[in-house]
């Protein structure tokens, strides 16, 4: 059951793809290696720009691994775990490459976060979006300061606050958290390569001081996501938590 990322450079830009057979979710050994993938291409002087993708014509991204989740047995167990998606987050907003998603299919949790930590994003008229976590118990803290920054606070909270219901991708893209939605995946991705294609022929260093722009005001994150972290942790330990996530697997 364990997933991969792989790494295709052509010319002046990566690829990056990940892959998981439970709808291209992450466990921590998996978004480790993301992290470390996005931070080694960042030190990359070949490469101007990045595509962040997923593998299949499902799912976009499931989140954090529930298997994984109902392994948790002590605190420092649960804040490693959601310290993953705090440490890939991080390492986007601080790659100095522009790192522009395609998203082919819904996404939920964490992989809604991913989303939000790219710089641009290429997406279909199947991205539907939603944030579950309450109902499981927790809370899509560490994700929430990348989604708000994206959509605000009130459009994350519509979100967090009815974890049953999905966004389309309509509502994604008119609150900011999709910036272009296709009718097909053909259609997505001839654009999305004309896109990267004449974005990667600018100048390098003119990207890169835009790329800060974007993400001035989220110094703290380095803190305030591992803070986050930690109330994900301990509340994934909880009663409920654990029958929620049983249920979630039965069902």
């Amino acid at each position: 059951m364990e997933g991969n990322i792989t790494v295709l450079k052509e010319k002046n830009i990566a690829t990056v793809s990940f892959y998981h057979p439970a709808s291209n979710s992450f466990p921590s050994s998996q978004l480790q290696l993301l992290t470390d993938t996005i931070y080694n291409l960042g030190k990359d002087n070949g490469i101007t720009a990045i595509v962040l993708k997923s593998e299949g014509n499902g799912a976009f991204c499931a989140g954090a691994s529930f298997d994984e989740l109902l392994e948790v047995t002590n605190l420092e167990e649960g804040n490693r775990f959601f310290s993953g998606f705090a440490n890939v987050i991080n390492a986007m907003r601080k790659c100095p490459k522009l790192i522009i998603g395609r998203i082919q299919g819904k996404a939920v949790g964490g992989g809604v976060g991913i989303i939000a930590a790219c710089d641009y994003t290429f997406a279909t008229e199947s991205s539907s979006v939603k944030l579950s976590e309450i109902a499981i118990g927790i809370g899509p803290f560490v994700i929430e300061p990348a989604v708000s920054k994206k959509i605000g606070k009130a459009a994350m909270a519509e979100m967090t606050l009815f974890p049953t219901k999905w966004k389309d991708a309509q509502w994604a893209k008119d609150k900011g958290l999709l910036n272009e939605v296709y009718p097909s995946v053909e259609e997505m991705d001839n654009s999305l390569n004309n896109y990267i294609n004449q974005l990667a022929s600018y100048n390098p260093e003119a990207l890169y001081e835009m790329k800060k722009v974007i993400w001035e005001g989220t110094e703290n994150w380095d803190n305030l996501l591992y803070e986050r972290a930690a109330i994900s942790g301990r509340l994934v330990l909880s009663d409920f938590t654990k029958n929620a996530l049983n249920q979630f697997k039965k069902s």
